[in-house]
């Protein structure tokens, strides 16, 4: 790709009067007033939970609905009625809109309801129980109808206290960091830690009911004059719930240095409530998850199994947690010996991997320990409490984002205190270190010497964890008094899967959102497109097996999966350099939002959700000079030197937040409207350039392919949500959108000079022929069927539709449209969905054909390959499972949009 002189930069005043224009016109579309409710494609919209069992003991939950273009103004109500027809309390508010100022998107939270809701255009219910939030006294209390959390605004207790009723069911809600200051393997470590607490630096509500309410709580983890470790902690409340949700989140910014023994290493991370303990001892009850919604069920005095028999309705009465009778009415060769009876305070239920858990208690503080029992995955749920009342707790993808760890401790004081830690004390410290030395690869050429063998692009200390951040959700619940056990199955499965309401597919695809026409629901009318089908069955199946065969799982993994695949070894290349975990190479996480929009499917959603989290969490920098930038798959998720737009891009995180309406998903793409900025910080082809380049505001080299979708996904949701920045994210779009038409060869032309101040990109004198096979594999293709869409610019759609059109062809067509060929390129049948948009949009016949062709002839899958995976065991691997040889995850991801896009837009037209 060749630079463009930077005295094209003059010519860039040339568009600039007819882009004033266009931004005008825009701007009127914008303030006209959208049609009412009674147009086309109002009808009302039938919601669903993903998994059985509706809510549950959930809190409550929030779904993202789509609307066609003009359907619905901006102040539009709605109303949600259950199969019944009665009518469900509801909040509903806009997080998405047209470009004609109509609602794009809804959101939509309730605190009831089970089986199927229809939402409608109408005036909502509102809830006997509503939530309210007040602020006084530097707390804010917010009011369930059920139970009250006030909540701090300074210090360090962010949770002072939750009540239900008049009773106080836990207080001091805080955050724990454990700090070990020195890490060494073998027996030279002397092991000390220092613990740090969350300091809060900022309280904001942000919604404040009457069905939902949110409080965001912002800070540092503090121990004297030191702070560090920023948090950002949600907690979610909705109307009549017992219950509420806490989604906390870490940056870490900290040092560890390779090949030193010192630095900031965690070794526990925790969430802490004390909880008040009132009753009697024997009426007093412990409950921890094991297994499924198997549970631990004990009394802090037990008076089962005894010696002596209290009567078989006492014992039975404390196994199900009811109050017992007056002791005075039970044997009394027992009553008179309760003081003998040990009483248990002390629990701790350790998940140091994603295979097994140990469980144990012992008394008090300095008496021993002893096995309470073990098993392979926890649910993660725990309870604490008594007759008159207690504290139900638990953390989400417990053994998935292993080490976790559950205590209970002082149980048969007059105040409990429970931890769910994140991260677990028992295991190692959270290593981050950078895992080689270098080995000699201190010059570009040298790094690139080293990409050419193990396909990792080095650089010294750009392997930083600096900025990283990953966040965890948990539940708890504030019962009047100990649960039943059918009770307790509900908490346990709300905390190993959160209820979700969700829009069918046939809503998402009649609304037009994420590239209108892109995605159909699944269709096996033909034995071809069965076939089709039956392979992206095959694959999904095959990534969701292998992330338990392989085990990736961990705090820091969960979520991604691997790049490439070691036939030799019978092993994904987990250890070699660039082929290791993926880092949203090439697009896995669109393959997989595709798959769920167009299917509904539970399964499906969950890996995609997962994914979302770490993708946009770990995979990206929050923090410092590289903050706006991902990192390039590797060994470690931060290990490549090479941080880019293409992995921090916004476009992977759209789904889930619109789906959703999550705000930590939303915060991390609101942070990348000025991540245009990042290309002053570093460039991106540093080690390839051919000539001399300093960044330079106003002529910063910018792909329009990788960069420009990393930068204008971006700036279009910000548009779409109208969010703080809204307006100049629209600029944004618009001015890039012309000038990259503008270009003598529009997408073509590979870059641009882009001007920080202006927004847009010079217009090159010269054409030049600058394509790349990766330009339009994150995203690309997606975002631009949105954006010609949304925006009437003809001039960009065909330039877009170019680079459609030529990509696949042959090399003599291309260089009879540009005077030269695009050189040696790869992923064609990944392309072959650019073929099928553009024969659509252009009613292109021969485009069609070549799609499917490309499609079945080209490179990736093949209908010739396997499909199917053969069984390994002992001694081929480390553990029984299976494999399909041929797969690798750059050819899954671009399989499956081909094959989802291609049936949507082509499947007519098969051959």
């Amino acid at each position: 790709m060749s630079p463009i002189p930077r005295r094209s930069l003059l010519k860039a005043a040339a568009v600039a009067g007819a882009a004033a224009q266009f931004s005008w016109a825009l701007g009127a579309q914008n303030a006209a007033a959208a049609p009412g409710a009674e147009t086309a494609g109002a009808e009302p919209v039938v919601l669903d939970w993903l998994e059985d069992g509706g809510l549950g003991a959930a809190p409550g939950s929030t779904v993202g609905v789509p609307w066609p273009k003009g359907v619905y103004r901006q102040d539009q109500d709605f109303a949600l009625t259950d199969a019944d027809g009665k009518a469900v309390p509801v909040q509903s508010w806009p997080i998405a809109y047209w470009p004609d100022g109509s609602l794009k998107w809804t959101a939509h939270a309730v605190g009831s309801g089970d089986g199927r809701l229809t939402l409608t255009a109408g005036t909502p219910a509102a809830p006997e129980k509503k939530v309210t939030v007040d602020r006084s006294g530097g707390t804010i209390d917010v009011s369930t109808g059920v139970i009250t959390a006030r909540i701090g605004t300074s210090g360090a207790t962010l949770v002072k206290s939750v009540t239900r009723g008049s009773t106080e069911i836990a207080r001091n809600g805080r955050l724990v960091l454990l700090r070990q200051p020195e890490f060494e393997d073998g027996d030279q470590t002397a092991v000390k830690t220092e613990r740090f607490d969350g300091a809060i630096a900022k309280v904001e509500v942000e919604q404040e009911g009457p069905v939902r309410a949110v409080v965001r709580i912002d800070g540092k983890h503090r121990k004297g004059d030191r702070g560090w470790l920023p948090f950002s902690v949600r907690l979610y409340f909705y109307a009549g719930a017992d219950s509420f949700r806490m989604v906390h989140t870490i940056t870490y910014d900290g040092t560890q240095e390779p090949g030193k023994a010192s630095g900031d290493f965690i070794r526990g991370l925790g969430v802490r409530f004390t909880v008040p303990m009132r009753d009697a001892s024997y009426d007093r009850h412990i409950r921890i998850g094991g297994e499924g919604t198997g549970l631990l069920r004990e009394a802090v005095k037990g008076i089962t199994g005894l010696r002596r028999d209290p009567g078989a309705a006492v014992q039975a009465a404390q196994y199900e947690g009811r109050k017992l009778p007056d002791p005075a009415t039970w044997d009394q060769r027992v009553t008179t010996r309760l003081q003998y009876i040990p009483e248990w305070g002390d629990y701790t239920l350790s998940q140091l991997s994603a295979d097994g858990f140990t469980l144990r208690k012992r008394t008090k503080k300095g008496y021993g320990w002893i096995p309470a029992g073990g098993g392979r995955r926890a649910s993660g749920f725990g309870y604490v409490g008594g007759v008159s009342g207690g504290l139900s707790f638990g953390l989400r993808d417990f053994w998935e984002k292993f080490p976790a760890q559950l205590d209970i401790r002082g149980a048969h004081t007059e105040e409990a205190e429970v931890t769910l830690w994140l991260w677990s004390p028992e295991a190692q410290p959270m290593d981050l270190r950078f895992y080689h030395d270098g080995m000699g690869q201190d010059t570009f050429p040298e790094q690139l010497e080293g990409l050419n063998i193990t396909y990792e692009d080095y650089e010294p200390e750009f392997g930083t964890p600096y900025g990283i951040a990953r966040t965890s959700e948990l539940l708890f619940w504030a019962n009047a008094a100990t649960p039943s056990a059918e009770t307790l199955a509900e908490q346990v499965e709300a905390v190993r899967v959160l209820p979700q309401l969700a829009a069918p597919p046939k809503q998402l695809i009649a609304a037009g959102v994420f590239g209108k026409g892109l995605f159909a629901e699944p269709d096996r009318s033909t034995p071809a497109k069965a076939k089709i089908e039956d392979h992206l069955d095959f694959l999904f199946t095959y990534y969701k097996d292998q992330v338990e065969m392989r085990r990736w799982y961990g705090f820091w993994d969960y979520g991604d999966i691997m790049h490439t695949y070691d036939t030799v070894r019978h092993q994904w290349r987990y250890d070699v350099g660039g082929y290791a975990w993926d880092n949203s190479e090439l697009s896995p996480d669109l393959w997989l939002w595709y798959a769920y929009l167009r299917s509904g499917r539970a399964d499906i959603f969950r890996f995609a959700e997962a994914m979302t989290r770490h993708t946009g969490e770990v995979d990206v920098y929050h923090l410092g000079k590289w903050a706006g930038l991902g990192t390039r798959h590797g060994v470690q998720h931060w290990a490549d030197s090479a941080k880019q737009q293409r992995i921090a891009n916004t476009t992977y995180r759209r789904y889930y937040y619109f789906l959703t309406a999550d705000e930590r998903v939303g915060d991390l793409m609101h942070a990348n409207v000025d991540s245009d900025e990042t290309f002053l910080v570093l460039d991106p082809i540093r080690k390839i350039r051919t000539e001399p380049y300093t960044p330079d505001r106003h002529a910063l080299s910018i792909g329009f392919g990788t960069d420009w979708s990393g930068l204008v996904s971006a700036w279009l949701t910000e548009w779409e949500r109208r969010g703080p920045k809204w307006e100049k994210a629209r600029a944004r779009v618009l001015s890039t959108m012309e000038t990259i038409a503008a270009q003598p060869n529009g997408f073509v032309q590979g870059t641009g000079l882009y001007d920080l101040d202006t927004g847009r990109f010079a217009v090159a004198e010269t054409p030049v022929v600058g394509v790349s096979h990766l330009s339009a594999v994150f995203g690309l293709n997606e975002l631009c069927a949105e954006l010609i869409d949304l925006v009437d610019m003809p001039a960009f759609k065909e330039a877009y539709l170019d680079y459609c059109r030529y990509f696949n062809a042959t090399k003599a067509e291309q260089a009879a449209r540009y005077g030269s060929n695009f050189g040696s390129l790869i992923l064609f049948q990944g392309h072959s969905r650019l073929d099928a948009y553009a024969a659509v949009q252009t009613g292109d016949e021969k485009l069609a054909r070549r799609a499917w062709d490309k499609f079945y002839n080209s490179d990736g899958y093949k209908e010739s390959a396997p499909w199917r995976t053969e069984k390994l065991s002992g001694p081929l691997t480390l553990v029984p499972g299976s494999e399909a040889a041929w797969v690798s995850t750059n050819d899954t991801s671009l399989y499956g949009l081909a094959a989802i896009e291609n049936l949507a837009l082509l499947g007519d037209r098969m051959p």
